[in-house]
């Protein structure tokens, strides 16, 4: 793995943010080399494959973010629906403060590039397995039994990647808080069901 340099450090910043405003296809070389600071010819040396790698690898890179932030809210709830809850606000929070510009720092890379991309849709999809499977575990621990928290897990990330796009497009997070209370009450009506079980 190359090295983590401050310039590479700041490309994949810059890229980050750029593809997740503006999809992959919108944003441009020179865009990328200008917002990170760095010389073209900088560029070509810490990825080699162009914005393709770059898009790749910045996508893990916010994949993994946006993992710790679910990993450290799980940690600090007293259960799996505030944890939960806690996350969609932080988005919403983001959403907010970048006018509505930022919504989830996978899907406008996904939808715009990973049909012709394998490295792209490779990164994408590892980020959104690594999100649900980190759902799912939390479920679990929280005393969902292990195949409904992995149901549950996914339709939980569909319906806060579909919060983010109402929200978004509405530039209201209103859809978004919708989407966390319905979710609280689905999860805690499952960790209920599942400790009922004999």
């Amino acid at each position: 793995m190359p090295p983590r340099t401050d310039s590479r450090r700041r490309m994949l910043d810059a890229a980050a943010e750029l593809f997740r405003a503006q999809g992959y296809h919108a944003t441009g070389l020179n865009q990328l080399v200008a917002q990170g600071g760095a010389p073209k010819g900088s560029m070509y040396f810490h990825f080699p494959g162009g914005k393709e790698q770059l898009a790749a690898e910045a996508m893990r890179e916010a994949a993994g973010r946006v993992l710790e932030q679910l990993r450290a809210a799980a940690q600090g709830a007293p259960d799996a629906a505030t944890a939960i809850a806690l996350v969609i606000d932080a988005l919403a929070d983001e959403l907010v403060a970048t006018g509505f510009r930022s919504g989830c720092p996978l899907a406008s890379v996904a939808l715009d590039a990973s049909a012709q991309s394998e490295p792209i849709a490779a990164a994408c999809g590892e980020g959104y397995r690594s999100w649900r499977d980190a759902i799912a575990a939390l479920l679990h621990r929280h005393g969902v039994a292990e195949e409904p928290a992995a149901a549950l897990a996914t339709v939980t990330l569909a319906a806060i990647e579909g919060g983010l796009l109402l929200a978004r497009t509405d530039r209201d997070v209103r859809p978004l808080r919708q989407v966390r209370d319905h979710l609280v009450s689905v999860i805690n009506s499952g960790s209920a069901e599942s400790k009922e079980r004999p």
